[in-house]
């Protein structure tokens, strides 16, 4: 059959705009299974630690640090917690690693396949509500200790205003005002972006604040990791604003870094 607007697909009594839905119906073998991906001890299982977002004055911005970290030991140096799910909204993920990234990569497709069934794009109310959908949906796993705590934030074009979301593990969604922090390391976190952050801020001065932000956390916090000059490794911090979204480069942020120690 036809989906609504030409846009084809298999057979399918399903009549919806929800990618998971979908698959529910009629795939449920290639429905996305969190508690699966988090099969193994609490102890095995790579957590992500860091990440933060906040408001400046073109939009939002969203960082986050590399390091997983598997009870004492390191799981990995590189992992991505923050990613763009579609051109004017990102999600920043801390938790267990395995579920937490697929259901930002699941959040993405979602979003697309929403925007290719109703020829229009979700608003941005309607991705914080379709995140807290999948949280829930990760909960049986939660209650096992293998939590997905997420940010969600991006840059809403019919307010032209950057909005923030924080989520507990129920699935429950609730929007922040200037600032949030998730991870074992988001109170240091929180500390240095209140010390540091002001209304009207410049991109630049956004950057810095990120960039110390996850600095600071990564001094107090052993399972957080800080830019690691030696494996050329640095924070992921990306800029939404209503031009859509950009990363900073590695060059821009040890330049922030530079600005911060002198």
């Amino acid at each position: 059959m036809f989906f609504r607007n030409g846009y084809s697909g298999w057979r399918s009594g399903y009549q919806g705009s929800s990618f998971i839905e979908l698959l529910g119906e009629d795939a449920q073998h290639l429905a996305p299974n969190f508690e699966a991906l988090a099969q193994g001890s609490i102890e095995e299982i790579p957590h992500g630690t860091t990440v933060c977002s906040f408001k400046f004055s073109d939009g939002v911005v969203m960082a986050g640090d590399r390091l997983a970290t598997a009870g004492h030991s390191v799981a990995s140096r590189e992992v991505q917690k923050v990613f763009a799910t579609d051109a004017h909204s990102m999600i920043a993920i801390a938790g267990a690693a395995g579920p937490a990234i697929e259901m930002a990569r699941v959040l993405s497709v979602e979003l697309e396949h929403y925007e290719k069934i109703e020829g229009e794009r979700l608003e941005l109310d309607g991705k914080a509500n379709k995140l807290s959908q999948m949280i829930r949906q990760n909960l049986p796993a939660a209650m096992q200790g293998l939590a997905v705590v997420p940010l969600f934030a991006g840059y809403d074009l019919r307010r032209r205003v950057g909005r923030i979301w924080q989520y507990d593990i129920t699935g429950g969604r609730y929007e922040e005002g200037n600032a949030e922090t998730s991870g074992s390391g988001g109170l240091y976190a929180q500390e240095h972006i209140k010390k540091t952050w002001r209304e009207g801020m410049s991109s630049q001065d956004a950057l810095d604040v990120a960039v110390g932000a996850i600095t600071a956390a990564a001094d107090e916090d052993r399972a957080t990791g800080g830019i690691d000059f030696d494996r050329g490794i640095f924070p992921i911090v990306n800029v939404c604003t209503e031009a859509g979204i950009t990363r900073a480069t590695d060059d821009e942020v040890r330049a922030s870094y530079e600005r911060l120690r002198s």
